[in-house]
């Protein structure tokens, strides 16, 4: 399914964005080593419930997982790049964390993921990684527009992932989002231009660079949900919902 959003469900759509947004950033000021990942899952059940929203995850339970999730947010630590079911483990200095997080808020569903460091002192490794998606990112949402081909923004992300020697999977990527998380056209992060679903305003897209080290094999967890790399080595995952304007992107996950 693909839905076209009306200019009030875009009104919405920003509401969300804007709260998801808000989330994130007050869990990343929180997190700090000797933070537990269960400790993060309810300050965000908290938040979501504050505002009147409702988590996209709890009762998810896609083909792919082992369902339902039954937690409000994914906590992905260094080696685990999607999915990462949140469970009894403290943060370490060091620590390279991806939080995942989608809501519904007055039927419109907005979707973004941010990887940091825990502690000062990121690794150049860590950094590189965190800084490759989030430059990934970027460049898609500066390749979003009218009649462009979702072929195109996977090539754009491809394009930025190969430049820096990063091999990439495109098992798992962004998608469609509107009343309901996940929805068409799947955005793979590689691809060829000119391919693909045509782009039209009203469509809101979660755009969603991740990467891995030195691997583009993907291993799961005995919890079922949590996918790792397959070598150990770390990971970083950046994600933004946009709407698709008559001018290009409007980039709905940031805080106002």
């Amino acid at each position: 399914m693909i839905e076209i959003l009306s200019g009030p469900e875009l009104a919405r759509a920003r509401d969300t964005g804007a709260l998801v947004a808000e989330i994130l950033q007050t869990l990343r000021e929180r997190t700090v080593a000797g933070t537990n990942l269960l400790e993060i899952d309810r300050w965000a059940a908290q938040l979501i419930r504050a505002a009147g929203a409702r988590s996209c995850y709890v009762d998810y339970a896609p083909s792919f997982g082992r369902g339902p999730f039954g937690h409000v947010i994914c906590t992905s630590v260094n080696d685990a790049v999607l999915h990462g079911l949140p469970h009894d483990a403290v943060l370490a200095e060091g620590d390279l964390l991806t939080l995942d997080l989608a809501v519904q808020l007055h039927g419109v569903v907005a979707d973004s993921a941010v990887s940091f460091v825990v502690g000062d002192a990121p690794s150049p490794q860590s950094a590189a990684l965190i800084d490759v998606t989030e430059r990934a990112l970027a460049a898609a949402i500066e390749a979003v527009g009218p009649g462009v081909r979702v072929g195109d923004l996977s090539a754009t992300i491809g394009a930025v992932l190969r430049a820096d020697g990063y091999p990439v999977n495109t098992e798992f990527g962004g998608h469609g989002v509107g009343s309901t998380m996940h929805q068409d056209p799947h955005v793979a992060n590689d691809g060829r231009p000119g391919r693909g679903y045509r782009l039209r305003p009203g469509l809101l897209l979660a755009l969603e660079p991740w990467v891995m080290a030195d691997t583009d094999e993907l291993v799961t967890d005995a919890d079922g949900w949590t996918l790792r790399s397959a070598t150990g080595c770390r990971t970083a995952h950046s994600e933004h919902t946009v709407a698709v304007t008559d001018d290009g992107a409007q980039v709905l996950t940031l805080p106002r």
